[in-house]
């Protein structure tokens, strides 16, 4: 009797035990959760920077500002803009890899950044591994224009021309590896044609020779081709999203309109050093996407010539590796070569 009630009693306190000892785990639980979201919650407490890799005034740039500007509003605090330009993106870049990754720095990568990984031997940081992708901001169109008197009105007829025409024709670029020269030797590639490339130094130069006759087509960035094309001076035969694009009503895909699968456009995301914290990435993305969709915001972009494109951390990464993979496939089978 004597062992039976003292294991009774024994199982008693026991469960009494384990009981508290619940409570009290319970009771850590809590207050880690609670230090968590409290900890989260005072982010941020100062300025939050972000550098942009290009000068004041361009596409990158405007969508930097545009889309910083809210988010000091949500988040109270200044978000001053550090354009750090040169070396087509590098130098910015490399500043951003080395900036504390402590929450407060943040970068707008570009197309450039996923190019050249193929094009530099020697890059001092790695765009994949030295930073977090925290969200893509903005795609920036990239349209096929030829200059009117060139024989044909669709992406069809041109290809058609091309081969019936080896040699004959050149496309004009704003300078060797970049969007638009990439997205021409992409076009060459998939549709079997020798268009060669003529590069200029700057998207005008370029523009201003199609317009001239010098060369009969580019694949232009749609800012600057627009008041041509509004204008008659340049024919548009397509667009290289992955759907119309509203910068260019009634002109279709170059996909839709004989080149499937054909896919080009610049872009431009943010990223933070790698580090971050990913409560901090999840809450500046969470922060982006609403700006982003905002009617006011997404206005204002388009009047920039940016077509907002709100995505997930995730979803930026997968995008980052595809552009990467593919611009780096079109470099080598282009042999493309720039100086280091």
């Amino acid at each position: 009797m004597t062992t039976l009630f003292f294991s009774a009693a024994a199982h008693r306190s026991l469960l009494a035990g384990a009981a508290l000892a619940a409570c009290s785990l319970l009771s850590v639980g809590h207050v880690q959760a609670q230090t968590a979201t409290q900890t989260q919650g005072k982010w941020p407490e100062r300025a939050v920077t972000f550098i942009v890799p290009f000068p004041p005034g361009g596409p990158v740039d405007s969508t930097a500002r545009l889309t910083t500007q809210p988010l000091a509003q949500l988040w109270s605090v200044a978000t001053p803009i550090e354009n750090k330009a040169g070396a087509g993106g590098i130098l910015g870049a490399q500043a951003a890899a080395k900036a504390p990754a402590d929450g407060y720095h943040f970068f707008f990568a570009a197309i450039h950044h996923s190019v050249l990984p193929s094009l530099k031997k020697n890059l001092s940081y790695d765009i994949e591994k030295d930073f977090v992708p925290v969200g893509l901001a903005a795609r920036f169109p990239i349209v096929l224009v030829v200059n009117p008197s060139l024989p044909v009105k669709s992406v069809a007829e041109l290809i058609a021309y091309a081969k019936a025409n080896p040699g004959k024709l050149s496309f004009s670029s704003s300078g060797t590896g970049g969007g638009t020269h990439l997205a021409g030797e992409l076009f060459n590639s998939m549709a079997g044609t020798t268009i060669q490339h003529i590069p200029y130094k700057g998207s005008a130069p370029a523009m201003q020779d199609l317009v001239g006759g010098q060369v009969q087509v580019m694949f232009a960035d749609g800012p600057s081709a627009l008041p041509f094309v509004k204008s008659g001076k340049i024919r548009a035969l397509g667009v290289g999203n992955p759907e119309p694009s509203a910068f260019f009503p009634g002109v279709p895909t170059i996909a839709g309109a004989g080149l499937p699968g054909y896919e080009a456009y610049s872009w431009t995301g943010v990223v933070a050093p790698a580090g971050t914290s990913q409560a901090v990435v999840e809450r500046v993305n969470a922060d982006l996407v609403r700006v982003l969709k905002d009617p006011k915001t997404a206005e204002s972009l388009m009047a920039a010539g940016a077509e907002p494109m709100p995505g997930s951390p995730a979803e930026f990464k997968a995008f980052i590796a595809h552009e990467i993979a593919k611009w780096g496939d079109i470099i080598r089978k282009a042999n493309i070569k720039v100086d280091d």
